[in-house]
């Protein structure tokens, strides 16, 4: 890794498959007011002419970006590819189909500048369905002035990879992103919060995500036996995450996660994943409490997994939770 320049922000931006998308958010990060920046566009095995477009944009703009290829390999790992080579003393991710707007780096960096105690800044971001203009309103939690990523982030990752700027320092402290489809923004943000990272808040508009009707590694994650795999060990880091930060059973944002857990094993054990299923059961168990543990609910559905197994009690699970109002 490179030793880390001060003042410069790194942008790091996978693409796969998405010519169309990427030079609009390429775009939106030479439009920012602030320098120096660089931009390193991660081609993560493109398979039409996407990284034709990386080529472009880099003989465009010479002095700011610079490609780097690898085979498919998903986004954690293109991150960590960009972050190899990321030069900054700040870390920006950026996926090809968001943007950011143009102050977004003058007022996160004045704000951690000003703010020495705190490891990452972030503003509110802006969300645009792909049928409609962009909200103007706050997406998810971004609009609340947040000390501290957890235990919030345990009930749900509340921001956008659009939406902080981390110090270079707290993303190597956190070490390398994960080999994982689904949640592995997740994963990392919350191993960055187990470092008890201080958050700065800048009550500015700073990013927009985008949805849109193109193909999305977030969609099927409830069903596709691969994505609910990598759910599965996603989660199962978070758990240790937080357990490593101090939260206890007694949070009522472990309370929810102890939760999410349960769906998880049922929706993993409906795709025949009995290994996954079984883990995230015994894991929801132990982070709901030992008196939650002893529930009627988790009672039953023991009982259905041993004698039905761990398919069959996941698929009748998963009917009910459709069929419940």
């Amino acid at each position: 890794m490179h030793p880390p320049i001060p003042g410069l922000v790194s942008t790091i931006i996978p693409v796969h498959n998405r010519p169309a998308l990427l030079p609009e958010a390429v775009g939106s990060v030479l439009a920012q007011t602030y320098r120096p920046l660089e931009i390193i566009i991660v081609d993560d095995g493109s398979t039409d002419h996407t990284l034709d477009i990386t080529h472009q944009l880099a003989t465009q703009n010479p002095r700011e970006i610079q490609v780097l290829t690898q085979p498919n390999a998903g986004p954690g790992l293109a991150r960590e590819t960009g972050r190899q080579q990321a030069r900054g003393e700040f870390i920006q991710y950026l996926d090809s189909d968001d943007l950011l707007l143009p102050r977004k780096f003058e007022w996160q960096v004045a704000g951690l500048r000003q703010h020495v105690e705190c490891g990452v800044a972030y503003g509110k971001t802006a969300f645009q369905s792909s049928s409609g203009p962009a909200d103007n309103l706050p997406w998810k939690r971004t609009g609340e002035a947040i000390a501290q990523m957890f235990p919030s982030f345990l009930s749900s990752r509340w921001w956008g990879t659009s939406t902080p700027l981390y110090r270079r320092a707290i993303c190597d402290a956190a070490g390398p992103w994960l080999a994982l489809l689904n949640e592995e923004d997740w994963e990392y943000d919350c191993r960055i919060a187990s470092q008890g990272v201080q958050l700065c808040f800048i009550d500015e508009f700073v990013s927009l995500e985008r949805d849109h009707t193109g193909p999305r590694l977030s969609r099927g994650g409830s069903v596709e036996r691969k994505k609910l795999r990598d759910r599965a060990k996603a989660q199962a880091l978070i758990l240790q995450h937080a357990r490593r930060a101090g939260i206890g059973e007694s949070r009522p944002e472990m309370q929810q996660f102890a939760r999410a857990l349960f769906l998880l094993a049922r929706q993993c054990g409906a795709a025949g994943l009995g290994e996954e299923s079984r883990m995230l059961f015994r894991l929801a168990q132990d982070a709901s409490g030992k008196k939650r543990a002893r529930s009627l609910d988790f009672q039953l559905y023991d009982w259905a997994a041993r004698v039905l197994g761990w398919q069959l009690a996941g698929k009748i699970a998963c009917t009910a939770d459709r069929l419940r109002p």
